[in-house]
């Protein structure tokens, strides 16, 4: 009986929401000169990403930013980020299964990611600026604390797509990857 329930075609209620968030990379791994191994080391992450999302099935864009990505504490690098771009496929539990409560969703899509790394004067012949095709796939849930205002929490494995250029100033192809985990205010339209 609840099975019959459950598939009862109700309303479809779309919405927009937007995530302004901050979190942290971790477990990054780079073919990028990288003299301070700074890829491997956490790093703060700020970011917004943009949702539509209808009773299951939704969009998503998302921009991150991390700066001092390459960086540790050795002083070798003078400026360093990392940036992503992605859009995305989100399939989430049905709203009306969801609505007190959270509402797990996961996400997947490509996109672009930029890496810059900085070196200063004495190295400055090693400097890179490249942008890779990427891809992104994770999850999260969404808890409502009004009509309008909620969180989300939610963790994301961002990865660079086939063999990247090989420009000299990586060991092999380019390629770079990191796990994201973050928070955000979820604000909902």
């Amino acid at each position: 009986m609840l099975a019959l329930l459950l598939l009862v075609p109700t309303r479809a209620a779309a919405e927009w929401q937007i995530k302004p968030f901050f979190g942290v990379l971790f477990s990054g791994a780079t073919t990028l000169i990288d003299l301070e191994n700074g890829a491997g080391h956490p790093h703060v992450v700020l970011g917004v990403s943009g949702m539509w999302l209808g009773e299951v099935i939704g969009i998503d864009a998302d921009l991150g930013y991390a700066r001092g990505f390459f960086q540790s504490d050795q002083g070798l690098v003078a400026g360093s980020s990392a940036t992503t771009l992605t859009g995305n496929i989100v399939i989430a539990l049905p709203r009306r299964l969801a609505r007190y409560t959270l509402r797990p969703y996961l996400v997947g899509g490509a996109g672009l990611m930029h890496a810059s790394i900085a070196h200063g004067p004495f190295g400055s012949g090693l400097d890179i600026a490249t942008t890779l095709p990427a891809m992104d796939v994770g999850g999260g849930v969404t808890g409502f604390l009004s009509n309008r205002i909620g969180l989300s929490w939610e963790v994301r494995y961002f990865g660079s797509l086939g063999q990247g250029q090989n420009s000299g100033l990586s060991i092999g192809p380019e390629q770079l990857s990191f796990w994201r985990a973050n928070m955000a205010i979820a604000i909902r339209y």
